[in-house]
C-alpha cells in the first residue's frame, strides 16, 4: 500500500521552488528568506527549568509499554496529550543507532550529490523540503528525505554502487515500526471500544507507512529560525526517534509548547489527526514544532502509520452521542489536508464551534 500512498500525494504536486533545501553549509548568517518574523525566546524560558525534573503539566509522559496498567496510560497520555515516550517498545538499540547513523551519511553529503535525489514537484519520496513549506512565509532550517515503499531508486542515485546498506537498513527499521504501530493502535482501539472485526487491516500488510529522515543543521540565530513550523500529522499516529538534542516541542492548552527531551532509549509516540477524527475528539492531534540551536546538528526518524488509502475513516460515536466529523476516506483527507493545511478537520467538522486542533493557527 505504500506505492498507493505515495500516489495519493502525488495527485497534489508542489511547485518546484518548495522542494529544494537551502544550502546551510554556505551560510554563517541567516539569510532573510529563514528569518521568522516572531522570536523563539519564549521556547525555554519556564519550561528549562524542567529538563533534570519533571512535572504533571510540564512534561511528556514517560510509559513502560511492559506495564500492566500501559494501556490505561496509553489512553490518558492521548487525551492530555496527543503524545507520550515509550519505553521498552522492543525496537533494537543497534538498529535506532543505524539508521540514524544512515541519515547523517546521507545528510553530511555536498548539496550537489544529495539534489540527485531531490523530489519531483508531483513525488512524494526523495530529498527535499518539509512538504508542509507552502503553507508559511518563510522557510524551515530543515531538510529531509522520505521514504515510502523501497528505497531503492532514490538510494541508487546517490550510492549507485553502495545503496543495499542504506536499503537494507531503512526497510528492516520500517518492518520493526509497522509491528509497534499495530501493537500501539490495538491498544487504543481497544480503549475506543474499537473491535478487531471493524479494523480487519491492523496486523496485515493492507495499510500504509512511510519513513521520514530529518536533518536540522546549527543554525547561526536560532532564535529567529524556524526548524518544523507548527502543524499535526495526519497519519494514525506518528513513533519517532530523535537524536540526543532537544528540539521537538509539543502544544499544550494552558501551558505552551513544551520541549520534549531525550530519553535514553526511548521513542516518542504523538497523535495524528486520523485518529483524532476515529476518536470523535477524544484523543488530541498533537500540534507540534521543531526549534534548532547553534551549537549541535540535530537529526530525527519518523514513521507514520496510516491505515489503507481507501479506509473509511468515520468517529467512533458513543452511545448518547453525535459524531463531530464527517465519514470520509483517507485520500479524500489527504487531499483536503494538502489544500487547507490548517482547517483541514474545520472542514470536515459537523460542529459549527467544535473545539479543534488548529494546526497551528
Amino acid at each position: 500500500m505504500a506505492t498507493t500512498l505515495s500516489e495519493a500525494y502525488r495527485d497534489h504536486p508542489l511547485h518546484l521552488h518548495h522542494i529544494i533545501p537551502l544550502d546551510f553549509s554556505s551560510f554563517r548568517t541567516l539569510p532573510d528568506s529563514h528569518a521568522w518574523p516572531q522570536s523563539n525566546d519564549d521556547c525555554n524560558d519556564h519550561l528549562t527549568s524542567n529538563i533534570n525534573g519533571c512535572f504533571d503539566e510540564s512534561c511528556i509522559p514517560i510509559i513502560d509499554l511492559n506495564d500492566p496498567n500501559a494501556m490505561e496510560q496509553i489512553g490518558l497520555a492521548c487525551e492530555k496529550w496527543g503524545a507520550f515516550q515509550l519505553r521498552n517498545h522492543g525496537i533494537p538499540l543497534n538498529l535506532i543507532e543505524e539508521v540514524e547513523e544512515e541519515a547523517k551519511r546521507f545528510f553530511s553529503l555536498p548539496s550537489k550529490e544529495k539534489v540527485k535525489a531531490l523530489r519531483s514537484s508531483g513525488g512524494a519520496t526523495g530529498y527535499g523540503r518539509a512538504r508542509i513549506s507552502p503553507f508559511f512565509p518563510k522557510y524551515m532550517w530543515h531538510e529531509g528525505f522520505t521514504i515510502m515503499g523501497s528505497p531503492s531508486n532514490d538510494a541508487k542515485k546517490i550510492w549507485p554502487n553502495d545503496y543495499k546498506r542504506f536499503c537494507d537498513k531503512m526497510e528492516n527499521y520500517e518492518n520493526q515500526m509497522k509491528m509497534l504501530s499495530e501493537k500501539v493502535t490495538k491498544m487504543i482501539f481497544n480503549i475506543l471500544g474499537i473491535s478487531q472485526q471493524e479494523n480487519k487491516w491492523v496486523g496485515s500488510n493492507n495499510h500504509c507507512g512511510a519513513i521520514q529522515l530529518n536533518f536540522y543543521p546549527s543554525c547561526p540565530d536560532p532564535n529567529k529560525a524556524m526548524g518544523l513550523a507548527p502543524h499535526t500529522d495526519t497519519s494514525l499516529l506518528t513513533i519517532l526517534h530523535q537524536s540526543q538534542t532537544s528540539g521537538l516541542q509539543i502544544f499544550k492548552e494552558g501551558v505552551g509548547y513544551v520541549p520534549v527531551h531525550p530519553h535514553p532509549n526511548t521513542l516518542i509516540v504523538h497523535t495524528g489527526d486520523i485518529l483524532h477524527i476515529l476518536s470523535n475528539s477524544r484523543f488530541r492531534c498533537a500540534l507540534h514544532r521543531v526549534v534548532v540551536n547553534n551549537v549541535k546538528n540535530r537529526y530525527s526518524v519518523a514513521y507514520f502509520y496510516v491505515p489503507p488509502i481507501d479506509y473509511l475513516v468515520q468517529p467512533f460515536v458513543p452511545t448518547n452521542s453525535l459524531p463531530r466529523f464527517r465519514s470520509l476516506s483517507v485520500k479524500e483527507y489527504i487531499g483536503i489536508k494538502a489544500k487547507n493545511l490548517g482547517g483541514a478537520l474545520s472542514l470536515i467538522s459537523t460542529f459549527l464551534d467544535d473545539d479543534l486542533c488548529q494546526q497551528g493557527k
